[in-house]
């Protein structure tokens, strides 16, 4: 059942598991444009939970939930997120996860991000600040007693920031097929790597809600230890201005799960049915 907290971490902050991997088609790189006004996708008080399923058996629940705060007399968002095993699949393997990240309101970069989770007796206590003056992340390994410095640009981005940053910077109309996003990402010790996801293209999905226009995402994931292949996972995005996931699924070594759009609150624009 290890195989569905890689999934929990995988919501929670989108994609975890990807690597610096060879993209396939063009890149596109992501730069916060002070020149253009983009109209935020998220407010506070966003609310979003979805569903975790093996099967027939629903493995566990994730949420994440927006609010506005300050940090250090700056007006940031604080994300939390929170995955934990439910119900018979708890019996197996118990999850209990909990990520938070505070970044700026205007350009998005994060000031700090907190990574406390226990999978099944595997636990890490992490804490990463971000000093842009310095141009440098302080990592901080609680449960080892550890610090890591790294040396960061203001492109960089955690975990969690990384998703909110994409839902408000990437443009429809500039997406190209087979083309690839890259932004770079720090979360753990391993340092700044690079992350890629691949556009696929437009699809109808099938949800509790109804029809939903969604934008399909290849992210590459590190394939081997759980993944089948390097796009073995794959993930839609709601075609409209929350662009909020409504379906990730992931092609594991044995059998598949899919975390699915379960709730929703706080929306800040309509979110889309296709009416028949």
């Amino acid at each position: 059942m290890k195989k569905i907290s890689v999934v929990l971490i995988l919501i929670l902050g989108l994609f975890l598991n990807s690597q610096n991997q060879p993209a396939l088609g063009g890149t596109t790189d992501l730069y916060l444009d002070s020149d253009k006004e983009r109209e935020s996708a998220f407010k506070p008080g966003e609310w979003l939970k979805f569903r975790i399923h093996y099967g027939f058996l629903n493995a566990s629940y994730a949420t994440l939930h927006v609010s506005s705060k300050e940090f250090n007399g700056v007006p940031v968002y604080h994300v939390v997120g929170n995955g934990k095993t439910t119900g018979f699949a708890s019996l197996f393997f118990k999850v209990d996860d909990t990520y938070e990240s505070y970044f700026d309101q205007e350009t998005g970069r994060p000031y700090k991000f907190i990574r406390n989770i226990n999978e099944g007796g595997y636990t890490k206590d992490i804490e990463v600040n971000f000093d842009y003056d310095s141009e440098t992340a302080v990592l901080k390994d609680k449960k080892n007693d550890k610090k890591f410095k790294f040396t960061i640009q203001d492109d960089i981005q955690d975990l969690v920031s990384a998703f909110y940053y994409l839902r408000n910077n990437y443009n429809f109309e500039d997406l190209k097929l087979n083309e690839s996003i890259k932004l770079n990402m720090l979360y753990d010790d391993d340092g700044v790597f690079n992350f890629k996801l691949k556009y696929l293209g437009k699809e109808v999905l099938k949800t509790k809600y109804g029809k939903v226009e969604s934008l399909k995402f290849r992210p590459y994931v590190q394939s081997g230890r759980v993944f089948k292949e390097q796009e073995s996972l794959t993930l839609w995005v709601s075609n409209d201005k929350n662009k909020i996931p409504v379906l990730i699924q992931a092609d594991l070594k044995v059998g598949s799960i899919k975390a699915s759009l379960d709730g929703y609150n706080g929306l800040k624009h309509q979110f889309k049915i296709i009416m028949d």
